[in-house]
Formats: structure tokens, sequence, C-alpha cells
């Protein structure tokens, strides 16, 4: 877990370890941050999307969320969905 800056670039950039679905340790990185703040944003949406703890924000629980299920669904069930998110007091989101 480390957030440095691309001398080269000028930009920042993300290295994370990570447990996989069969247990092997994985690396990610993630890069073209144009902050400090921004890639340690990203760095703890996706540790908090890893280990799949409930231990966070309901607007993260919302997006992660949002992006498992919208692709996997037809449009009307994900408007229907999104609609009862809007109703529950989560920010709006675009139907796609």
């Amino acid at each position: 877990m480390a957030v440095l800056k691309n001398d080269k670039t000028g930009k920042w950039e993300v290295r994370t370890y990570y447990k996989d679905f069969i247990g092997a340790t994985r690396q990610k990185t993630k890069r073209g941050f144009a902050t400090k703040h921004e890639a340690q944003d990203w760095e703890r949406a996706f540790q908090l999307q890893q280990d799949q703890n409930m231990d966070m924000f309901f607007e993260d629980f919302v997006e992660i969320y949002t992006n498992d299920k919208k692709p996997r669904v037809k449009l009307n069930t994900w408007m229907s969905k999104n609609d009862r998110l809007n109703r529950a007091g989560v920010p709006a989101r675009k139907p796609a």
C-alpha cells in the first residue's frame, strides 16, 4: 500500500496488495492521479471493496453496489433500483 509520485510524469500512482478469490496475493497498480489526495481516496475505496467489509460510508457502499449490479440487469430494472435509492436519500446517478 503505497502512494508514490512518478518523477517522470509528475502524476501520482498507487501500488497495493490484495488477496484474490483463491487466496493468492496480487498487486494492483493504478496511475495518473493529479493529486496525492485523489490517489489515497482511490486506494481506500479499493481496499474497502476487496475487504468486503461493511464498515464504510453508505455512499461508498452504494457506489460498489452500482458498479456490481448495473451491468447485470436490464435498463428498466436498474431505473427502478436507482429510483428506490434516490428515495432513500442517496444522490442521483445517471440512468445510463
